[in-house]
């Protein structure tokens, strides 16, 4: 007597990293509980898989490299054509293309025109209707940069994603990455899971036992605009008595960054990609708001919002200003860290 197969899912997300932990992850688990003997692949871009690999190490990858996605449209087409005939080889049971990129919608919609069984986004035009738009000139930039214009999805819900959600009744607990799968994707059983175990940095827990505080802070350094009063409020929190770190840490390993965040106590940073590593890492949470709204991403805790500050932005672009700097003093959040750190008070800080 021979058994049947099990069934093979293919889910589709590339974009950055921390799109891979706080998106992927999650998407995997749910899979995973819904069809406990299934064999699942991730198709992901760049140090993705590494995370995959920590997270989930059983998932079968479709590592692509910065070689693979080309900058522009024509080869970047082309390579995506050479992995769909890849997929379409494996014979999937079930493509879900969770991600809303061009080129993923793109793969996705020659795959459902090859008669591949698929689910998620997918692009609005047929492969040869896109080819021909392009030969004849006819292909609009705005057509292949906004989603709104080249997104169409099997999933009803999908709308939402167009929307203000955020400003919404509904804000779930951990942000976008659950509102996205639960309430656009429509995955009502979503258990959302993005935890990734590891053991903590062994350097940074021996530092943080001979610190005064006992507590090791990190300073996100890839924000844009970052925080302009990074060296000093590392260093009015080191007078205090706390380990600091805000090395860059983009280029070190995935396994190493989970490391170091999962031996720090509380990760201090703008709206960032940083942020979603620390919540894999289960390492708290400070959001310098600014003047953006802290339920997209939905921090353990908060300064007050600011207004936007242009002095930041124009410093971004290399232009002078004569407008003063209207982000939070790193003296007063400084005070603040500290409060926090040696009191039980949770929720937004009192500035």
């Amino acid at each position: 007597m021979t058994t049947a197969s099990p069934i093979k899912i293919l889910i589709i997300r590339l974009l950055n990293t921390s799109d891979v932990a706080s998106i992927a992850v999650p998407a995997i688990r749910y899979f995973k509980k819904q069809y406990p003997s299934a064999q699942i692949s991730l198709m992901t871009f760049a140090q993705g898989g590494q995370l995959v690999e920590l997270a989930e190490p059983d998932v079968t990858l479709i590592h692509l490299n910065k070689s693979d996605w080309p900058d522009n449209l024509l080869p970047a087409m082309e390579s995506f054509l050479g992995f769909a005939e890849q997929i379409v080889g494996e014979g999937y049971d079930q493509i879900i293309n969770l991600d809303t990129s061009f080129m993923a919608c793109f793969l996705t919609r020659f795959l459902k025109d090859a008669g591949e069984r698929v689910m998620g986004n997918f692009m609005n035009l047929s492969v040869q209707a896109l080819i021909e738009q392009f030969q004849s000139q006819q292909l609009t930039p705005e057509y292949v940069s906004a989603p709104q214009h080249y997104m169409d999805s099997t999933f009803a819900l999908m709308s939402r994603w167009f929307t203000r959600w955020w400003e919404s009744s509904y804000l779930p607990d951990n942000g976008y990455p659950e509102y996205y799968l639960a309430n656009c994707c429509g995955f009502d059983r979503l258990e959302f899971d993005m935890q990734i175990a590891l053991e903590p940095d062994s350097n940074l827990m021996a530092k943080k036992q001979a610190s005064e505080k006992q507590k090791v802070i990190a300073l996100t350094s890839n924000a844009l605009p970052n925080y302009p009063y990074q060296a000093e409020l590392k260093s009015l929190l080191e007078t205090k008595g706390y380990q600091v770190w805000s090395e860059a840490l983009s280029e070190q390993p995935i396994k190493s960054q989970l490391e170091k965040l999962a031996a720090t106590d509380l990760l201090v940073s703008p709206p960032a990609e940083f942020y979603w590593l620390a919540k894999a890492a289960g390492c708290e949470t400070l959001l310098i708001t600014g003047d953006s709204d802290p339920a997209v991403l939905m921090p353990d805790y908060v300064t007050e919002p600011t207004p936007e500050c242009e002095a930041c932005m124009k410093a971004l672009q290399g232009q002078h200003s004569d407008l003063p700097c209207v982000c939070i003093k790193p003296e007063l959040l400084a005070e603040q860290i500290d409060e926090l750190l040696t009191s039980a008070a949770k929720g937004e800080l009192n500035g």
